[in-house]
């Protein structure tokens, strides 16, 4: 996102909000290009999930419902996008790296490390939400991870949930910091809220994971894998589905691959 435009490196191209400006004065080292990225993406991961199942394990009262957890993974998103964006670009999350290479926004090469990358920070943060939590919250906790899906008559919905609310996100993420004529240095700010809006909205339903990595974590501490597949199936295809729409019909002349 330097520069207005989008800067190739050994890690991908990555998104930096305009006005900021390149403060290396050399080529990048290998560190720089390939392994920083992944640590970035690692850790950004880890405290976004960490974070995120606090907010669901403790989230105790009543009277907070959805607001506290949809609150407090939006806020984390906008405060880890902004702050490893020049790092590795942000992504924390397997479907917005599918969908962003889709888009050109960075090299296959990076594409797997980073989601493995991204797969270990998820297991990091739920472990360190269990050894931050009481045993007893731990084991009343609800959500994706736990006691959302309880059935076959729920999967519906939950896939369709998870499609089209990570298809929205990822949309915003594409066209806030891939697409260059609608790039936006608010890609932070927008991201979360679109979290947040998304949570609110369709919590009670899947449990809004969105992520892959956001759902893995709980579930291999928890050794829970009923419907598991559901927040991994759900998201990808809605990143594969905000990919085409950016693709096909809303990017521009350089992003899009027809009707130029």
């Amino acid at each position: 996102m330097g520069e207005e435009k989008l800067e190739l490196c050994g890690a991908g191209e990555r998104v930096t909000p305009p006005g900021t400006s390149e403060r290396r004065a050399g080529p990048p080292s290998t560190f720089e290009r390939v392994l920083q990225p992944c640590v970035a993406e690692a850790v950004g991961t880890a405290f976004f999930v960490f974070i995120g199942c606090v907010s669901v394990i403790e989230n105790t009262a009543e009277t907070t419902g959805r607001l506290q957890p949809a609150l407090v993974h939006g806020l984390a998103v906008a405060v880890l996008v902004a702050c490893m964006a020049e790092i590795s670009g942000s992504h924390f999350n397997p479907p917005f790296t599918i969908a962003i290479y889709l888009c050109g926004g960075m090299e296959l090469r990076m594409v797997v490390p980073y989601v493995i990358s991204q797969l270990i920070g998820g297991i990091l943060g739920a472990a360190m939400s269990k050894v931050m939590t009481t045993r007893e919250h731990y084991a009343r906790a609800k959500g994706a991870a736990f006691t959302i899906l309880q059935s076959e008559d729920q999967l519906a919905a939950a896939i369709f949930g998870e499609a089209a609310m990570t298809c929205l996100v990822t949309v915003v993420v594409l066209m806030g910091a891939v697409n260059r004529k609608t790039r936006s240095a608010m890609v932070p700010f927008l991201v979360g809220s679109a979290v947040i809006v998304c949570v609110l909205a369709g919590g009670d339903v899947s449990g809004t994971c969105l992520n892959p990595a956001r759902a893995l974590g709980p579930a291999v501490l928890t050794s829970h894998w009923a419907y598991h597949w559901v927040y991994w199936a759900g998201p990808i295809g809605g990143s594969v589905a905000a990919a085409a729409l950016v693709r096909f019909l809303l990017g521009d002349k350089r992003t899009r691959v027809i009707l130029k």
